[in-house]
């Protein structure tokens, strides 16, 4: 991997360069956040950062103006030297390749264990880069009983050493300071004599310093916390790991539906007002229709969803930071063997649960040509997060009022996409991409209180990306489903207009009556336009495809705009649902639950719904990640297979799940 040719300003050009090296998990990119304000993700696995992250800060001068510092956080290493893209990235930043050599470096390293992060010390050393250590996670290692003589081990190094706690935000100012003092070209505080040869005598350097400079019963590791061995061995096991792993994931989704339904009931409740304020003070006519049953009614049907992804990255965010995600990771290491992938594909398929394009785009990190493109061919079948809006809409019809069930069955949606995930894989290893995987070397970081700062900022940003697509996107598609809805203009049939005067007959002597006419009049007119406009003609062109799966025409254009993008699928249905007599002003979950067909049955049934389940769970409703995918792959027959085959896969599987319910007597 290469590092692009810088094209930014000339002014931003000649600013001067801080990078950040350090192991993955040792608080990186938690110090980058805290130098620059940014909302940088950070995770507890190797890899999660491949790409650089870049950003700038004032760095304060005595009695000047402060200086503009660009900063580059490069991706979690264990060594320059390796033949793995991290690597490569962070070399040829340092080298400058991009036209801008590096005034200084801080090293991050986790004072809990520092033997193993002097490896890069060294390195550094040898390519002469001035830089600052910088102990992070001091608190940490205080409570383990780690001292440290700090500047015994900054003569050992060579270089300044600064105790701080990124997460806390303690010592950062220290640390600036002395930075400013090593780009400005302060003396080191000792010199060390760096060994010739590779890393093992780098290693036999480093273990030196250790025991010079480290103290504590804990120091070298020969400290036992008993509570934290036993925590691994379960976290790790491999059954009891994996049942682990699913109960914490069926105990977070109950979590989400549990605490939602207030924020949602609040969304739901200020667009109906919204809708009811703007049809009261604007005009009858085609604007009226267009904001009040196009555009509320469709953003409405995916605004209201945003509280369960706000959540869902929160809670994820804090299993990343308390180390437990990297447990799971090594038990998924050994399940994913088995199955062809390489352990390396942990990250990008669990990446993928958030948008399957940054989890293809992280399959760079994977050396093998045929382990990286088995990764990038399932990475879709990972639940992401545009499928919530779906998952919760049909979970909430299945079990209404039950946060339980409908958390288990929201797991099982997430596990159904694994399943399908690892056996596409075990069947493309064994046909189209022959070959063994490679497992991954992972580290399991420390466990650690997780930051609720970074969680909600997470939160923030996963919630802000969604809404962004609301405003784009999805608001583009609601307008057109709108108008593919409402035109062509057809007369009402004569029986409304029947309705319409017996209702007039009963309006003095039996209101209630001609109330109920006025609105079975207005509902068997709106339906008859539906079922004459382009999306009934459109609909109904490709009904014959999905009947077998019990949808009618609405439903098939709910799974037709949702192959452009799956959180449209619930809008589709809010712009086309009917509702039936006394439900006109139900919030707009309760007027898909209550929408029926051109006969009179239910929209949605048990076993429609299921189906919609299965369907949605395995299907790849998504331009943007085939376009990825050929971009990736650089052919196009990769992405249209693997189009061809989740799309081959979701049918059969939402036809077995529909009709297996009838044969059992649920409809």
């Amino acid at each position: 991997m290469t590092v692009a040719a810088d094209r930014r300003p000339a002014t931003l050009a000649a600013t001067r360069r801080l990078v950040l090296i350090g192991n993955p998990n040792c608080g990186k990119t938690t110090l980058f956040n805290r130098i620059c304000g940014m909302r940088a993700k950070t995770a507890n696995f190797p890899g999660t950062t491949t790409d650089l992250r870049r950003g700038r800060f004032a760095l304060a001068r005595r009695g000047g103006e402060p200086e503009p510092i660009e900063v580059i956080d490069l991706p979690g290493l264990y060594s320059l030297d390796l033949d793995l893209p991290e690597s490569q990235v962070a070399v040829g930043v340092l080298a400058g390749n991009d036209g801008i050599q590096p005034a200084a470096g801080i090293v991050v390293a986790d004072a809990t264990n520092l033997i193993r992060h002097l490896l890069l010390v060294g390195e550094l050393r040898r390519r002469g880069l001035p830089f600052v250590l910088a102990l992070n996670m001091m608190d940490l290692a205080s409570r383990k009983g780690i001292s440290y003589d700090v500047a015994k081990l900054a003569l050992a190094i060579g270089a300044p050493v600064v105790p701080i706690s990124a997460r806390r935000g303690e010592g950062i100012d220290r640390l600036l300071a002395v930075v400013r003092e090593v780009m400005d070209g302060a003396a080191p505080p000792g010199i060390a004599d760096i060994p010739e040869g590779g890393s093992e005598a780098l290693e036999l350097w480093a273990e030196g310093v250790v025991g010079e400079s480290v103290g504590g019963a804990a120091a070298l590791g020969s400290g036992s916390d008993t509570l934290i061995d036993r925590l691994d061995e379960a976290f790790t096991h491999p059954f009891a790991g994996l049942v682990i792993f699913h109960l914490v994931m069926a105990l977070l989704f109950w979590i989400i539906f549990a605490l939602a339904t207030v924020p949602m009931d609040l969304i739901e409740a200020t667009f109906a007002h919204l809708g009811d304020f703007l049809e009261a003070h604007l005009p009858a006519g085609a604007v009226q229709d267009l904001l009040v049953g196009g555009l509320i009614g469709g953003i409405s049907g995916t605004v209201v969803f945003l509280p369960q992804i706000c959540l869902l990255f929160f809670l994820i965010t804090l299993l990343e930071d308390t180390g437990y995600l990297a447990r799971a990771a090594f038990v998924m290491d050994r399940l994913l063997c088995r199955f062809g992938l390489p352990g390396y594909a942990f990250v990008p398929l669990l990446s993928s649960h958030a948008c399957a394009i940054p989890g293809i785009l992280s399959t760079r990190l994977i050396p093998d040509r045929h382990d990286r493109f088995a990764t990038i061919l399932v990475a879709p079948f990972m639940s992401c997060s545009a499928r919530l809006p779906v998952y919760v809409l049909l979970t909430g019809f299945l079990f209404p009022g039950r946060p339980a069930l409908a958390g288990l069955a929201f797991a099982l949606c997430y596990l159904l996409g694994a399943v399908a995930a690892m056996g596409s894989a075990f069947l493309a290893r064994r046909t189209l991409l022959p070959g063994k995987s490679r497992p991954m070397v992972l580290e399991l970081p420390t466990y650690k209180w997780p930051s609720l700062r970074v969680a909600f900022a997470n939160a923030f940003e996963q919630g802000w990306a969604f809404l962004s697509t609301v405003g784009t996107v999805i608001l583009a598609i609601c307008f057109v489903m709108w108008w593919l809805s409402a035109y062509p203009k057809v007369e009402p049939p004569a029986a409304v207009a029947a309705l319409e005067a017996q209702a007039v007959g009963l309006a003095a002597s039996d209101p209630p009556a001609a109330t109920a006419l006025r609105t079975e009049a207005a509902t068997l007119a709106h339906r008859h336009q539906q079922e004459r406009s382009f999306a009934g003609m459109l609909g109904r062109t490709f009904e014959p495809v999905f009947a077998p799966l019990g949808y009618e025409w609405r439903l098939t254009m709910g799974v037709l705009t949702a192959f452009a993008a799956r959180e449209v699928f619930v809008s589709t249905l809010a712009v086309l649902a009917d509702a039936p007599e006394g439900a006109a002003e139900a919030g707009i979950l309760e007027r898909i639950y209550a929408a029926t067909r051109d006969d009179g049955t239910p929209l949605l049934t048990t076993s429609t719904a299921v189906s919609l389940l299965v369907f949605f769970v395995l299907a790849m409703q998504c331009l943007s990640t085939v376009v990825t995918v050929r971009r990736e792959t650089r052919h196009w027959k990769w992405p249209l297979l693997q189009f061809a085959w989740m799309t081959g896969l979701a049918w059969v599987g939402a036809f077995a799940a529909r009709h297996l319910l009838l044969a059992v007597g649920v409809a």
